[in-house]
């Protein structure tokens, strides 16, 4: 039996599907949730589900019995939790027999020393433990979901103008559904025990050349403005982020613009067969309904 943690959020949800899609009997997969009352269009899908939280240790004990594979979405708590959260879960993961543990990881050029500092490095120290323990599991290096472009640039972009304080680095941005897919054959096929794959696109791109994409696919000349990170936070605010939030977003703009996403590394097409879908691609799915 699979499990997938925070499987009513995006990536979870989207594992589940791609591990439907795959074949994957509904029987065979079960959902873990706080909140069961969040969960009825995954039960509606003849999902199991069970209730358990990262910081309850007896409740994940119990959600995991019976489970052969664990997918540990990384925590969406306060960060000073995360670590601790996500060694509960191994932990409760080991004492129950679980065979393999897949746990969603952070692709940087180097987590233990990014300018982001705490908000990034419990990826790294989840992954020291995991290599520490005596169970086996994989490592997948998410890069920046190509899903956070429109949120992140702008009111009405197209029109507007991309605007985010990201100088000129670049992001190898991919879509959720891509790095659900690429789970999903994780979870159902073997050889992958103790090794870590980047979850990320082929190609980097700069918000300048994402501005000029979004042109292209338009037929509009789309800008790249550059606003101060206290206009930005502003912005974000007003838009409905918290002032906390605001400000871990504004960070991720900093280590944007020093090119800590800019990896060069994607083990994509090697997990699914083929390339991963480009950004032209994607943003087209998205942009071109408006031209």
């Amino acid at each position: 039996m699979i499990l997938v943690t925070g499987a009513t959020g995006n990536l979870g949800k989207a594992t589940i599907d791609s591990l439907l899609k795959r074949g994957i009997t509904p029987s065979d997969i079960t959902a873990l949730v706080r909140d069961e009352t969040k969960a009825a269009e995954l039960r509606s899908k003849g999902i199991k589900i069970r209730v358990g939280d990262y910081q309850n240790y007896d409740s994940l004990k119990s959600a995991f019995q019976g489970v052969d594979k664990l997918l540990l979405v990384s925590s969406s708590s306060d960060i000073v939790y995360r670590f601790e959260q996500h060694k509960n879960v191994i932990n409760a993961a080991r004492e129950t027999g679980i065979g393999h543990i897949i746990y969603t990881s952070f692709d940087m050029k180097n987590l233990k020393q990014s300018t982001m500092g705490a908000d990034v490095q419990y990826h790294a120290t989840t992954a020291d433990y995991l290599k520490q323990i005596d169970i086996p599991y994989t490592l997948m290096d998410n890069t920046m979901y190509a899903d956070m472009i429109p949120l992140l640039s702008g009111k009405d972009i197209v029109n507007n103008g991309v605007s985010i304080p990201a100088g000129d680095g670049k992001t190898p941005f991919l879509p959720i559904a891509e790095m659900a897919e690429a789970t999903a054959v994780v979870l159902t096929t073997s050889g992958h025990e103790n090794k870590e794959y980047v979850i990320a696109a082929e190609t980097a791109f700069s918000f300048s050349e994402i501005a000029e994409l979004l042109s292209d696919i338009t037929g509009k000349t789309v800008t790249y403005i550059q606003p101060e990170i206290s206009s930005y936070i502003a912005w974000l605010i007003q838009t409905g982020a918290s002032e906390d939030d605001a400000a871990y977003i504004s960070r991720f703009c900093g280590a944007i613009a020093k090119g800590e996403f800019d990896t060069n590394k994607s083990d994509v097409r090697k997990l699914l067969g083929r390339s991963p879908m480009t950004l032209e691609d994607f943003l087209r799915t998205i942009y071109s309904k408006l031209t």
